[in-house]
């Protein structure tokens, strides 16, 4: 059985496949966004307790929260930062002849 971290590594090569050969703008955003989730995946797996708790009363095994939390923030900024690449795609297309 995959993990996690492994899944992420490979949607994240999967992603720079995509950057690296496709030449449209509009696949290469979308390549990056692939290669932002499978970062995402790999940071929210190597987090993971194979039977942890919350961190509030612990006992014995803790998940960590922290990368959790920072891959809620990355995707938030992803979401800004691909909307402002197609934004500017739609401009360079209207621009040009």
């Amino acid at each position: 059985m995959i993990n996690v971290e492994t899944a992420g590594i490979v949607i994240m090569l999967i992603g720079l496949y995509g950057l690296i050969t496709k030449e449209n703008l509009i696949k290469q955003v979308l390549a990056i966004n692939i290669v932002s989730t499978g970062l995402v995946l790999f940071f929210v797996g190597t987090g993971y307790v194979e039977g942890g708790e919350i961190p509030i009363l612990p006992k014995e095994k803790v998940v960590d929260p922290l990368p959790s939390t920072l891959m809620l923030t990355t995707l938030v900024v992803d979401v800004a930062i691909t909307s402002l690449a197609l934004a500017l795609i739609m401009r360079i297309r209207r621009e040009t002849p």
